[in-house]
């Protein structure tokens, strides 16, 4: 079974990393299985890691290390991201 890491890059007293956070944790407890793993990225912390993959705004995500989203999708498209992605690795 194919798994993946999604990253949410957030600042500290960023509102909309906060419903960033929540969206995601949202869609990975209502997947079917547990191929995908989530974890929060704070880029005052992790700043070196944020610019290597291009962050240049919070919130963004990226899935395994790949920044797909520069500001905060839609829960739908998000989660049409995710799908799609765990498709096309398991192809």
């Amino acid at each position: 079974m194919t798994k993946i890491e999604v990253e949410v890059f957030a600042a500290p007293g960023c509102g909309k990393c906060g419903k960033a956070r929540q969206v995601l944790k949202r869609i990975v407890e209502e997947w079917p299985d547990e191929r995908i793993r989530w974890r929060e990225v704070n880029i005052l912390d992790e700043l070196d890691y944020a610019v290597q993959l291009g962050v240049l705004s919070t919130p963004a995500i990226a899935i395994d290390g790949e920044l797909l989203f520069t500001a905060l999708p839609s829960e739908k498209r998000l989660r049409q991201a995710l799908q799609e992605y765990l498709e096309e690795m398991e192809s």
